[in-house]
C-alpha cells in the first residue's frame, strides 16, 4: 500500500517535501469531503406545515454544503417517537434532530408553554414577537441539555372542532374535548368542559371510537387529518398560536466542521423566517378546504363563547405566572410594554 512516506526512502530530499504536501492534501481533501448522514423526526404527516418547513431546512442546508450533509426527514412519527419522547431522544443521541409541540416539554421548564397561553396574542405578527423576546430563555435551556434550538415552527391559530356546533359556554358543559398541553386543560377545565389530554398519534383513534367529541388544535391540523370524516364544525376561537420548535444533538452540532456549523444556523435563520411567512397565510388555505368538504365555519365566534373561555384563561395565565417566576415576568413584561 503506497503512504507518502515512501517518498522519503526514493527521494531524499524533494521526496520529502513532496510527501509533506501530498499529506496535507489528502487531509484537506478528506476534510472538505466529509459527509454526514443524519435523522429528522416529525410526528406529523408530510403535507403538514411542520413538514413542509422541516423539508425546506434540509434542501437549504444541502444546497449551503453541497450535499455533505445528509438528513433524512421521518414524518408521521414514523422513528417510534412523538413529540412527548422528543427532548429526551435529542439530548441522549437517538435522533439527532426533531420537530417538537413546545407544550409537550413543559416537564422540563414550563417556559415551553408561553406559545401556548390562551389569548395573549392577536396574530401572528405577536406571535413572532413573543417567540422572539423568550428565544435566549430556549435556548439556554436546549444548551444545559446537550441541544441547539434551530428554528420555530409556528401553528396557525387554534381553534375548536366539533361533532355538533359550540356556539356558547351551554355547548361546552362536559364536551370530552382534546387539548394539547396543560394550559388547554386547565382553561377547559375551568369553563365546564371535560378536556383530555392526548398526544397527536391518539387523537383521530379517539375521534373514531367516540372516546372524545372536540378537539383544540388548528384548521390546519384538522385538515391535516381529515377531521371532516369525524367532525362537522371549526369554531376559530384564536386560541393561541402554539410553537414547534426544532431542536439538535450538540454533540452531533459540534461533530461537524465549522463551516458545516455555520450552514447549519445559516439554514436555520432562513428556515424561521420561511416558516413565519407560510404561516401568515395557511389558515385561508385551510379555510378554503374546509369549505370543501362541507365543514361549518364560525369566525369570528360569538361573545357568548368567547367571553367565558377568556375568562377562564386568565387563571391560567397566572399559574404560569407563578411556575416561571421571573423569567416569565420579564418577558411577558417585555411583550407587554411593546405593545
Amino acid at each position: 500500500m503506497f503512504h507518502p512516506a515512501d517518498l522519503n526512502n526514493k527521494f531524499p530530499r524533494s521526496g520529502k517535501k513532496l510527501s509533506i504536501a501530498l499529506g496535507a492534501l489528502l487531509v484537506s481533501g478528506y476534510a472538505h469531503s466529509q459527509s454526514v448522514s443524519m435523522d429528522f423526526s416529525n410526528e406529523y404527516n408530510a403535507s403538514s406545515i411542520h413538514a413542509q418547513g422541516d423539508a425546506y431546512f434540509i434542501d437549504k442546508l444541502a444546497e449551503l454544503t453541497d450535499g455533505e450533509i445528509d438528513i433524512t426527514l421521518h414524518t408521521g412519527g414514523s422513528l417510534g417517537f412523538n413529540s412527548g419522547d422528543h427532548f429526551y431522544g435529542v439530548a441522549d443521541g437517538a435522533v439527532e434532530i426533531a420537530d417538537t409541540l413546545s407544550g409537550t416539554m413543559s416537564g422540563i421548564n414550563s417556559l415551553f408553554l408561553l406559545s401556548s397561553l390562551p389569548f395573549i396574542v392577536d396574530d401572528v405578527a405577536d406571535a413572532r414577537r413573543l417567540y422572539d423576546i423568550a428565544k435566549p430563555y430556549y435556548e439556554e435551556v436546549f444548551a444545559d441539555n446537550n441541544q441547539v434550538l434551530l428554528y420555530a415552527s409556528p401553528w396557525p391559530p387554534s381553534g375548536i372542532w366539533s361533532e355538533d356546533e359550540v356556539a356558547s359556554q351551554d355547548d361546552l358543559e362536559s364536551l370530552k374535548i382534546r387539548t394539547f398541553d396543560r394550559n388547554g386543560t386547565e382553561t377547559f377545565r375551568n369553563v365546564g368542559a371535560s378536556p383530555v389530554s392526548l398526544s397527536w398519534a391518539d387523537v383521530v383513534p379517539q375521534l373514531a371510537t367516540g372516546g372524545i367529541e372536540a378537539v383544540l388544535t388548528s384548521a390546519e391540523a384538522g385538515a391535516n387529518a381529515s377531521f371532516w370524516e369525524h367532525q362537522n364544525y371549526f369554531a376559530g376561537v384564536q386560541y393561541a398560536i402554539p410553537l414547534n420548535m426544532v431542536h439538535m444533538n450538540r454533540d452531533a452540532f459540534e461533530s461537524l466542521t465549522d463551516a458545516q456549523q455555520d450552514a447549519v444556523m445559516e439554514a436555520a435563520s432562513l428556515t424561521d423566517q420561511h416558516n413565519w411567512e407560510a404561516v401568515e397565510t395557511r389558515t385561508e388555505e385551510n379555510y378554503q378546504t374546509l369549505s370543501e368538504h362541507d365543514v361549518v365555519i364560525s369566525d369570528p365566534v360569538s361573545d357568548e363563547l368567547l367571553t367565558p373561555l377568556k375568562e377562564a384563561a386568565s387563571g391560567v395565565v397566572e399559574s404560569w405566572l407563578e411556575n416561571t417566576g421571573d423569567d416569565g415576568e420579564s418577558i411577558l413584561s417585555e411583550f407587554r410594554g411593546a405593545e
